[in-house]
This record gives structure tokens, C-alpha cells and sequence, in this order.
């Protein structure tokens, strides 16, 4: 399960007891996923989704409110892209107040196509939060991927989306989020817009905001994951670094002084020069600190390090000559 569907599901566990933050849940999730159809019987609004889940939280939100039954059924476009879609279906007897309630009608200006959001539905902060809460399940999406334990397989980014077609009510969300100090951004993508945060805190706080604790721990715990698999990465990749210097300098070191052997024999090197490079040549695999725990030469380091590099250069020497 992806999680995104995760939160989702969570969300809709808790029950809204408050009308006005029952309506305001109602009308976000309207914004994000309704749709408004008109035959010979009237007007009806339906929420089409792919989250079947959420038919139990709006049957009892609306049955609160309006004291009315919705149905549930697979959408006439059921499958896109291999995912079934479903149509929760308002009465046409109230489908008319629940436009009017929600903020998408008005007698003055009919259906409102534009996504305004009414701000008498947001009026306060919970209504606010409850309004945000029905956007995210109608129409959020995110590409999170949880790890398995011990997986050291490479992950996702942190990205979680709103999607519409309406820039309007994107653009109230982000006001919304503003509110709350949340940081989101809006971007048109082909013939839609999107509302997105990929910043990890961000979304940790959108999260939290809309009553989604269990997500915002396990969205903790990945970060913590894999802040500790970079922490790891970085100190292997070190390591391996490290190892490699150490490598290439024994060889380059090694095949020197066999030149020099080979040339004009290692008894003709300096006695300071002869006792490193016999050194070097009986512990081929050491790094310098382990040559100089080895050694019975009082040297730091650097000493040993300027033995070397007058071995190297009286290889060059022999070789240019």
C-alpha cells in the first residue's frame, strides 16, 4: 500500500463530530474530487475516486448533515490505467443544498466552476484543517516510499501532491498552508495544476496538521533511516577512499624500489633510505601508520612520508638517465 493511502486511511478513522468542521471537510473534498452532473431529474453531485474507503466517512458526514443515504457504485470509466474507479453518489434531492453549503453555488452566480473557496467554510482554524483534510484524501498523492528494514536499496525523494484543474483552488490551499506556516508550491503539469511539497519537515507538518500522527512518525523514522544510511554511506565511501590512497601510494612506492634494486641495488641508497624501503617491501599491503607501529625507526609521519618521496625522485632520476 502506498503512503499516501496510508495517511488517507487514517484520516478517515476519526470521526467529526463538529458540523461546521464535518461541512468544511465535505466541501475540500468536493473541491478535489466532486463533479456535478445535470439530466431530466435535476442536479447531482458525485465524488468520483479511486480511495473506496472514504464512502463510509462521507455516508456518515451526510447523513449528519442531511439526514440522507449516499450509494456506492464503480464508475462508468472504471479502469484507467489498470485503477478501478468508484462514484459516490449524493441524492438529487439534496445535491442543490450540498452545493450551497459546501461554497459551490450561490443564487447570484450559480455553480461555482472556478474553485473559489468560500471563506465562510473556512472560517476558523479547525474549519480550516477539516478543509484541507478533504482536499488530501480526494486528490493528494505522494511518491514516499517506506523502507524495509535493513533495505539498502536507494529511495524516493519526499514529494507529496494536490492535483486540480482549477490554479484557483490550488492557489487557496496554498493560502491555507500558508496560514499554518507550511510552505508549498503550484506548477502546471500538461493540462493540470499541481500543488506540491517536497520538503520533508513540510510535509511532516502537513501531516500532523491534518491528524495524521501514525504517517508523521513513519515518515520520522524513514528520514532517520536514511540520514543514517547516508551517515553510513558517506564514512564507507571514506574508507574506500582511503584504502585506495593508501594503495596506489604502496605501489608506486614498491615499484621504485625495485627499480632502484634493479638498477643500481638497494645497498646503494643512503642507510635511512635502505631501512624504509626494506620495510616497504616486507609489509606491501600497510598503510604509513601501520609501517610506523612496525617499525623500530623513530619517525612521525611526515618523516617517513619525506623518505619515501626521496626514494621516489631517485627512481625519476634513474629513469630519466
Amino acid at each position: 500500500m502506498s503512503f499516501a493511502k496510508d495517511s488517507k486511511l487514517e484520516i478517515i478513522k476519526e470521526s467529526i463530530e463538529d458540523s461546521g468542521n464535518a461541512q468544511a471537510f465535505l466541501a475540500g473534498l468536493l473541491h478535489s474530487a466532486g463533479t456535478i452532473t445535470k439530466n431530466s431529474e435535476g442536479i447531482r453531485v458525485d465524488i468520483v475516486t479511486d480511495f473506496k474507503e472514504m464512502y463510509s466517512q462521507v455516508n456518515v458526514i451526510t447523513q449528519k448533515l442531511y439526514g440522507k443515504e449516499l450509494t456506492l457504485e464503480i464508475s462508468d470509466d472504471y479502469i484507467i490505467n489498470k485503477t478501478t474507479y468508484y462514484r459516490i453518489k449524493f441524492p438529487i434531492e439534496i445535491s442543490m443544498q450540498v452545493l450551497k453549503d459546501c461554497g459551490l453555488y450561490s443564487e447570484e452566480e450559480g455553480i461555482n466552476l472556478s474553485g473559489q473557496i468560500d471563506l465562510n467554510i473556512v472560517a476558523d482554524e479547525e474549519q480550516k484543517k477539516n478543509f484541507i483534510k478533504g482536499a488530501y484524501v480526494g486528490c493528494a498523492t505522494s511518491s514516499i516510499k517506506l523502507s524495509e528494514l535493513g533495505s539498502q536499496l536507494p529511495t524516493t525523494g519526499y514529494h507529496v501532491e494536490f492535483s486540480s484543474h482549477h490554479k484557483v483552488f490550488l492557489e487557496g490551499i496554498e493560502g491555507l498552508l500558508k496560514g499554518f506556516d507550511i510552505q508549498s508550491r503550484i506548477a502546471s503539469r500538461k493540462r493540470i495544476f499541481v500543488l506540491y511539497l517536497k520538503d520533508s519537515e513540510a510535509i511532516k507538518d502537513l501531516l500532523a496538521l491534518i491528524g495524521a500522527e501514525e504517517s508523521v512518525m513513519a515518515l520520522a523514522d524513514e528520514m532517520a533511516k536514511r540520514g543514517l544510511r547516508n551517515t553510513v554511506n558517506r564514512q564507507v565511501n571514506c574508507i574506500n577512499a582511503n584504502i585506495n590512497k593508501t594503495v596506489e601510494a604502496s605501489l608506486k612506492q614498491i615499484s621504485a624500489i625495485k627499480y632502484i634494486n634493479k638498477k643500481i641495488g638497494l645497498e646503494s641508497l643512503p642507510e635511512d633510505l635502505q631501512e624504509v624501503a626494506v620495510l616497504r617491501l616486507a609489509n606491501p599491503q600497510e598503510s604509513m601508520e601501520e609501517l610506523l607501529k612496525l617499525s623500530t625507526i623513530k619517525l612521525t609521519k611526515s618523516g617517513l612520508n619525506h623518505r619515501f618521496r626521496r626514494i621516489l625522485k631517485i627512481a625519476d632520476f634513474l629513469k630519466e638517465k
